[in-house]
């Protein structure tokens, strides 16, 4: 259903007097990630775009939940800012006045899975852009937290639970964000070698001064594990002392390497994000993946990933410095990926202290999507509090494992 806003409110009433159990969605790009739903209706916020309202002078952004990512990113670079996050694995060009090409998802949908990447290295995740929330409630009750300004310290941080929660405690309708500027300059290093030295070299990174924007563990399959270093500045002398001071950093270390201008950059990016063919539209969210994998763990313990056979056949990109990444397997490789060498690389992850969520997966594979969490009885017990009546995204709700 593809409700018009001044219906949407009255509809979900109607459909909690009814107990009628249906699933929040955005554009729909990624229905197929996680869990499948049990529930047939599916409430679309599609009509729900556009930008609200934009304030340059205080680096806000207020944007309805069903407005493309694509769109609002080419909204802000009018003048010359950005949200400051990665664009969804599956998208396509990152170049920020795009519009077109296949879908890269609704921002409320990117703030309801709650994914981070690479920038939140240096920019964290989009669950620390929000500023406001406005959301409908199971019942059709319409709430809100958080402000229109940057600095917002009264009321119960409600934008943090919405972050992450599948559509499992409320429809999100509106949301307020923090801008950036537009960094002016970037360059990046794409770095290769032995695994002992490229970690020494992670290591040295995310101590030193440079604040790279991203330092990411990045393995094309088949190719050579390498870390993507990319840094930004508003200074370009600034710009190319810090990409020299890296270059002999990394030849000091018997590490080969290549320099990345702004645009080879961006192509690498979206190859770590699933695109495949450089330089072409955007395919959208379902292609290029058999096996697609959310990984997490102490950035500690990236290193015995790194090194377990257990990767082998899966390409990978892991934050440096988060720990949080994903592996993933094309359409054509994933028949030969049986399912019980995931099942083997969740163990490994569990065993270092991490997780593992399959966000995609075969039609003959029935993995879990996510296991339970130590936490699971205070999320079940938000969740009654959110949605006494279980009617929001049944089997979808994140830290609790899905009924076979």
């Amino acid at each position: 259903m593809t409700p018009q806003p001044r219906e949407l409110q009255e509809l979900v009433r109607t459909l909690h007097q009814q107990g009628t159990p249906w699933l929040p969605s955005g554009l729909g790009s990624r229905l197929d990630w996680g869990p499948p739903s049990p529930m047939e209706l599916v409430l679309s916020c599609r009509e729900l775009n556009g930008v609200i309202e934009h304030s340059p002078g205080d680096f806000t952004v207020r944007v309805r939940a069903g407005t493309p990512l694509l769109e609002v990113q080419a909204a802000l670079a009018q003048h010359r800012q950005w949200l400051a996050i990665d664009m969804p694995w599956g998208s396509g060009p990152s170049d920020l006045t795009k519009t077109t090409g296949a879908s890269s998802g609704s921002i409320g949908g990117l703030v309801a899975r709650g994914l981070a990447g690479g920038y939140r290295q240096r920019y964290l995740g989009i669950r620390d852009q929000l500023i406001g929330i406005s959301l409908i409630r199971a019942d059709g009750v319409e709430a809100k937290a958080g402000g229109k300004v940057v600095k917002n310290v009264a009321g119960y941080d409600l934008m943090r639970l919405l972050a992450g929660s599948w559509g499992s405690l409320g429809l999100i309708t509106e949301l307020n964000l923090r801008t950036l500027p537009i960094p002016p300059g970037r360059l990046g290093l794409w770095i290769r070698g032995d695994l002992t030295p490229l970690a020494e070299l992670g290591r040295w990174l995310l101590n030193s001064s440079l604040s790279p924007e991203r330092i990411d563990w990045w393995r094309p399959a088949p190719g050579p594990l390498g870390l993507v270093v990319s840094l930004a500045s508003i200074s370009r002398q600034t710009l190319n002392e810090q990409l020299l001071c890296l270059q002999e950093k990394t030849a000091a270390m018997g590490l080969a390497s290549t320099p990345l201008g702004a645009e080879t950059l961006a192509e690498l990016e979206a190859d770590g994000r699933g695109v495949e063919g450089r330089g072409e539209e955007a395919r959208g969210a379902s292609a290029g993946a058999g096996w697609l994998l959310r990984l997490g763990l102490r950035s500690s313990e990236a290193r015995a990933l790194l090194a377990s056979p257990s990767l082998e056949g899966f390409s990978l990109v892991l934050g440096a410095g988060s720990g949080l990444g994903y592996a993933w397997c094309d359409k054509h490789s994933a028949t030969a990926m049986p399912a019980y060498r995931v099942e083997a690389l969740r163990r490994l992850c569990t065993e270092l202290g991490g997780y593992l969520n399959v966000l995609k997966q075969p039609p003959t594979s029935r993995i879990p999507a996510w296991l339970d969490t130590p936490a699971r009885p205070m999320v079940e017990a938000i969740k009654r509090q959110f949605d006494p009546k279980q009617q929001l995204a049944r089997g979808r709700l994140p830290g609790v494992q899905p009924l076979p």
